[in-house]
């Protein structure tokens, strides 16, 4: 009969072989396992956004934040704030995974928190998937995210159609694309606003076969005066009015701009060799010239940097004066906008460089004192958001 007592014992006589380095060793490994479960996110009570400037909005970029209790975070802090609508950056590449195969988990957390504060979502398309960019025979280890090759414009619109038919009734703003001026955003090919119209005709068609009230935005173009020709991108005023010569006017049905102030107050007057705040202006005369008076114009991206080593930036306290004072100029002269979008609400983590210094709020959730400049001046006078 064996002997039971030793082999219990069996256990106790290995580690008490052990050295204590090794038992210490073996004890963190243990205590590295029990990871603490992250904070849950349990919805609120349905919110409201109380705002006097329903026109107010924040550029996020929730979709890369893993910890759900942070998305739900940020969005009650911009309701908070005043602002009734965010721009969300939700990519192709994140959600089409394989052909014909998507994952909408990441989505559907945002727009299910998104509607639980009450705040509205303009979504902005790209970035393309594995699948698709092998496809390229020709330059296979050359594509980057942003390359589509034109066979691929298709592939495109099927996944805007499957997305504004999901989200029908709670995304109906669709941007196609993002700074499609930059040779950087293209692909790193020479931009081509033919090119690019012909993507907005192939998406257009079938996102309204889909869902017949969506709003499908022409991208943000960058601002930049590149000339024609460069291999950089092409200035965005000239960029606009290509398009429109390519006869895309009737596949948007509204234009996203991204308009900067660099180092000029709010109230700079626009001129076409300066990039400021109010170069949105000339973008809108290009739409005027053309017959598009009526459409809207969506601000997806504006601000100020206060970077203190930055060369385009500006002092902490010239940010928040110029913001406040952008924010107000475009209340009473630019009618057309439907929305002022500031970015960037937060980064899931830190750039260590100067983009870190457009944000509202820092990873761990201090925020700035430009968020409560901001909220002050969208909260007097409360009205409720439309």
């Amino acid at each position: 009969m064996p002997d039971l007592t030793r082999l219990r014992a069996a256990p106790y006589s290995f580690l008490a072989c052990l050295s204590w380095g090794t038992r210490a060793l073996i004890l963190l490994l243990l205590l590295q396992g029990l990871v603490p479960a992250p904070p849950r996110a349990p919805l609120d009570v349905p919110q409201r956004v109380n705002t006097a400037q329903p026109k107010l909005c924040m550029h996020t970029r929730l979709i890369d934040e893993v910890e759900e209790w942070k998305i739900q975070r940020s969005l009650q802090l911009i309701r908070e704030m005043g602002a009734s609508t965010i721009v969300e950056f939700l990519p192709w590449a994140y959600i089409e995974t394989s052909d014909n195969f998507y994952d909408w988990h990441n989505v559907d957390r945002i727009v299910r928190h998104a509607q639980n504060q009450g705040i509205r979502i303009i979504a902005r398309m790209g970035l393309v998937p594995a699948w698709v960019r092998q496809r390229d025979t020709e330059n296979v280890g050359l594509t980057t995210l942003n390359t589509l090759p034109r066979a691929a414009y298709p592939d495109f619109a099927e996944f805007v159609s499957a997305f504004a038919g999901r989200y029908q009734g709670v995304i109906d703003q669709i941007v196609i694309w993002n700074e499609p001026n930059l040779a950087f955003e293209w692909g790193f090919s020479a931009v081509s606003p033919v090119g690019y119209a012909d993507l907005l005709r192939t998406v257009y068609r079938s996102a309204h076969a889909a869902n017949p009230d969506v709003e499908i935005l022409a991208a943000g173009l960058a601002p930049t005066l590149e000339p024609e020709g460069s291999p950089h991108g092409l200035n965005d005023v000239s960029y606009l009015e290509a398009l429109y010569d390519a006869e895309a006017s009737d596949f948007f049905d509204a234009l996203a701009v991204h308009t900067y102030g660099f180092t000029h107050p709010a109230e700079a007057a626009a001129s076409p060799d300066v990039l400021n705040f109010r170069r949105a202006e000339l973008l809108r005369e290009v739409m005027v010239r053309n017959g598009d008076g009526d459409k809207p114009v969506y601000v997806t991206e504006t601000g100020w940097n206060d970077h203190p080593r930055w060369i385009h930036a500006v002092t902490p306290a010239q940010r928040v004066a110029y913001t406040l004072d952008a924010l107000r100029f475009t209340e009473k002269n630019w009618q057309w906008a439907e929305r002022i979008c500031l970015w960037v609400f937060r980064y899931p983590q830190p750039t260590l460089s100067y983009p870190d210094h457009f944000t509202f709020a820092d990873t761990v959730f201090q925020l700035h004192p430009i968020y409560y400049e901001v909220q002050a001046y969208a909260r007097s006078g409360i009205v409720e958001a439309r």
